[in-house]
């Protein structure tokens, strides 16, 4: 039986290059997002490329369908939680104008990522398995314009290296991508893209999701750190 990989928040960037990093080592892989119209096409490129795929659409702050798609999952080997952390349409205020408010709502990509890692975590110590997490520059780089989304960036970085020193006696890696910079292929990178005038040179601070991806597959394998920085800022 092939082990699997869960990807979680999966989209056309480091998503995917996850799940094709993680098939060609033989893994099946389960992608895990909202937006289901854009399943078929993923499946396609996957299985174009010899991986076993499959694919359910799940709104990951969705706690009970969140569990009943990884009941249906089953045992899981690997876990990957990248959901967007920015709506490109609406940013948020800067540091000094964020509210409590506006941290808790951010906060809410930290909860839904513990609550599911909670979930396969039995089935992931049983496989001495992994998980990785992705999380934005301003966890370790002060990004005042991000406003509350520093601080959710900071909690789940903090959350991953945490974890990987709680579990690594147990055999089960854990670790955290850092990101500075837009990733290519990306639905954030395609807003970037068309609105020249908004984001302005942005688009051009861009980062390879396959050099990310191969980077990815390395950490787990050789669990020598729990982070990685990728920076073009």
């Amino acid at each position: 039986m092939s082990p699997t990989a869960v990807v979680l928040g999966a989209g056309p960037g480091l998503g995917m290059s996850i799940a094709h990093r993680f098939g060609r080592e033989g893994y099946e892989v389960v992608l895990i997002s909202r937006r289901g119209e854009r399943h078929a096409g993923f499946l396609g490129e996957l299985a174009a490329a010899g991986v076993k795929a499959r694919a359910f659409a799940v709104d990951l702050f969705d706690r009970e369908q969140v569990k009943s798609t990884l009941d249906a999952v089953g045992p899981v080997d690997v876990l990957y939680y990248g959901p967007a952390a920015i709506n490109m349409d609406v940013l948020p205020p800067e540091i000094s104008a964020t509210t409590s408010d506006e941290v808790r709502a951010a906060m809410d990509s930290v909860y839904a990522g513990i609550d599911i890692t909670q979930l396969v975590l039995p089935g992931v110590i049983e496989r001495g398995g992994g998980l990785l997490f992705a999380g934005g520059l301003s966890s370790v780089q002060p990004m005042p314009v991000l406003g509350a989304l520093a601080l959710s960036s900071a909690a789940i970085r903090n959350y991953a290296v945490t974890l990987n020193a709680s579990l690594a006696e147990k055999g089960v890696y854990a670790g955290t991508l850092t990101i500075g910079g837009v990733i290519g292929r990306s639905d954030i990178h395609q807003v970037v893209k068309a609105n020249p005038d908004q984001f302005g040179g942005l688009a051009d601070k861009t980062l390879d999701p396959d050099e990310i991806a191969e980077t990815a597959w390395r950490m787990f394998v050789q669990r020598d750190r729990a982070e990685e920085i990728f920076s073009v800022l």
